[in-house]
């Protein structure tokens, strides 16, 4: 599956709303998401290992751009779910399962060390996944590579 084909079907799960209240359709091409990663490689150089930029915000969703060098820490959203398309790279996502030490970082986004007992799947380019809001995951990103997602994040609560 082309990674263009799998944003555009990933959009038009969520597009319908947005565009019939402001006639906005977004066409990314897998070059453009790329570039737009590549913007944030040096701000993904700090402990973190990580960088994401917000791209275009809708009435019950928005998209960013995510970039990982290194894993990335457990995470629920109480409210919202998350939709990724793997654009480069490859990772392992770990779901379900608990957050060891979450703690409530921001109103109903929690953060912790690790997902404990979950379930892992390797992501590869042109993969989509979604994880319902309260889903416990985390992402594991394999040492000296670099792993690049779009994301749209959907509010279901």
């Amino acid at each position: 599956m082309k990674v263009e084909f799998a944003v555009m079907a990933l959009a038009a799960c969520v597009l319908p709303v947005a565009a019939a209240q402001t006639l906005v359709v977004d066409h990314l091409t897998q070059s453009q998401l790329v570039e737009q990663a590549q913007k944030l490689s040096a701000s993904a150089q700090g402990p973190s290992g990580t960088a994401s930029a917000k791209l275009n915000e809708y009435p019950n969703h928005y998209t960013m751009i995510a970039l990982r060098h290194k894993d990335g820490g457990a995470e629920i959203h109480e409210n919202f779910a998350d939709f990724f398309l793997v654009v480069q790279g490859s990772a392992t996502l770990v779901t379900g399962g608990s957050v060891e030490g979450g703690k409530e970082v921001n109103p109903g986004e929690f953060r912790g060390g690790v997902v404990r007992n979950g379930t892992s799947m390797t992501l590869n380019p042109g993969d989509v996944v979604h994880i319902p809001a309260t889903v416990p995951h985390q992402m594991l990103v394999p040492e000296g590579s670099t792993f690049i997602y779009y994301v749209i994040k959907v509010k279901e609560k």
